[in-house]
This record gives structure tokens, C-alpha cells and sequence, in this order.
């Protein structure tokens, strides 16, 4: 077997007059730069080049489907578009993820009103809502929390789509809010499948799904709730019964 040998490394002498402190510091704040920068550029590929092929797939979609006469042929394009669509919604995860990052110098501590955010959710929801055949219920209490409106409306929507995706037909979604004390407590709570015990401990990590038996997704939806969470320094609390349906609770302080 041929083998590579590696001379060993040779110190080498700094010019006198130079500050290894401050060159390890330039070195140090130059990879940081360039790591932010990375980081950046991911998230503007995804948010914008990578999303305008599924806008013309999706296009190209909706034309086809007032042509194609074969039912076999209609089942097949179905297939096509719910594979799109799973597409788009691992590509907003990923979205989402990076935008965490970015967004971990910003001021995480605004009042953010919650009716008009819960209006723009349910309006966002209601129509994937009742196609499923799910009734969504969304009412928000008067209140205002200190958060940040992007990041807050980042974890309810990824808390809404779980809830929709693990309900069946028939079943219902609410999304309440009350508030108790300094506190103020909005819940996401679902009559789906509900989540197994021995599950509960690793549902917020990346790349897990609360059911296994699912092929779509990325695992990343309570993966971002999580570490949004964190970045504002909420709670988030999940109370659970397999076959009965889950309820997630996001817990931030509210204004007097």
C-alpha cells in the first residue's frame, strides 16, 4: 500500500513589531465575516433562486391539468404537485433555519400585538384548513407581548402547518391566546394523532418527525420553534395523548 508521510511543520519566525493578538483577532473576525457571509448568500439563493423553478413547475401545473384528458394522467400530474408542494415547504423550512442565524443580532424584544398576526395566520391557513376538511378556529385575547414579529410568527406558523398536517380529516385546529399574569400563553392545539411519550424528549431536535411513518418533511418545523424560542427567551410547553391530539403552548411575557 502506498503511504503519504507529512514533514513536520517548521515554526516559523512573526517580523518583529507585529501583535500576534491582534493578527489572531483579524484571522478570528475574518473567518466570522466570511462564515455570516456564507450563511447570508444560502439564504438569498433559497429565498429567491431556488424558488422561482417551483413557481414556473407550479405554473406549468395549473396549465396542464385544464388539458390532460386521461384520468391516469390526472393522478400522475396530482403526484407531480404534492411532490412540489412537499418541495416548497422543505425549502421554507430551510429558509427559516438560516434566517434564525441572521437574525440573532437584532432586537428580540419589541411589542408585538398579537390580533393582527393571528388574523394574518388565519388568513394565511384557512384555505389548506379546508381542503383537509378541517375546521380552524383562530381567536386571539387583546394583548400585546414583547417578542419579535417575525420570529414569533415563524414558530406559530410552523406550530399551525404541523397541526394541520398531523389532523385528519374531520378534525379541528385552535389557536387561542390568554393571558395569565405578566405571561401571556398562546396555544396551538390540535384533535390529531397525537404524539407517543417515549417521542416527546427529541420532538424539538433537527430531522426529527413526531411520526416516523411520514416520508415528507424535513423534521425541521419544531427545530426552528425551538431555537426561536430560545433566541427570545420563551417557553414553549407541549402537553400530549397519542390518538387524541397535542397541544403546544408558547409562553412570553406581555406588556401592562
Amino acid at each position: 500500500m502506498e503511504m503519504i508521510g507529512f514533514l513536520d511543520a517548521v515554526p516559523s519566525a512573526t517580523p518583529a513589531g507585529w501583535d500576534t493578538r491582534r493578527i489572531g483577532s483579524a484571522v478570528s473576525g475574518d473567518a466570522d465575516q466570511a462564515d455570516s457571509d456564507f450563511s447570508a448568500t444560502l439564504l438569498a439563493m433559497a429565498g429567491h433562486d431556488l424558488r422561482q423553478p417551483l413557481q414556473v413547475i407550479t405554473s406549468a401545473h395549473d396549465v396542464l391539468a385544464q388539458t390532460l384528458d386521461s384520468e391516469e394522467q390526472r393522478e400522475e400530474l396530482m403526484r407531480a404537485g404534492d411532490a412540489t408542494a412537499q418541495l416548497a415547504g422543505m425549502l421554507g423550512q430551510l429558509v427559516e433555519a438560516l434566517e434564525l442565524r441572521e437574525r440573532a443580532g437584532d432586537d428580540l424584544h419589541l411589542p408585538v400585538p398579537l390580533r393582527p398576526m393571528f388574523e394574518d395566520l388565519e388568513a394565511e391557513f384557512a384555505e389548506a384548513a379546508r381542503l383537509k376538511g378541517i375546521t380552524l378556529v383562530v381567536a386571539a385575547a387583546p394583548g400585546t407581548v414583547i417578542s419579535h414579529p417575525v420570529l414569533l410568527t415563524g414558530m406559530l406558523r410552523n406550530l399551525i402547518r404541523n397541526a394541520i398536517d398531523y389532523t385528519p380529516p374531520g378534525g379541528s385546529v385552535f389557536v387561542t391566546s390568554r393571558r395569565c399574569g405578566a405571561e401571556l400563553r398562546v396555544e396551538v392545539r390540535d384533535t390529531g394523532i397525537g404524539i407517543r411519550a417515549s417521542a416527546l424528549s427529541r420532538i424539538f431536535r433537527a430531522f426529527q418527525r413526531a411520526d416516523d411513518s411520514r416520508p415528507d418533511g424535513l423534521g425541521l418545523g419544531l427545530f426552528i420553534v425551538k431555537h426561536a424560542a430560545d433566541l427570545l427567551r420563551h417557553r414553549v410547553e407541549v402537553r400530549s395523548a397519542e390518538g387524541r391530539g397535542s397541544c403546544f403552548t408558547v409562553v412570553a411575557s406581555t406588556t401592562r
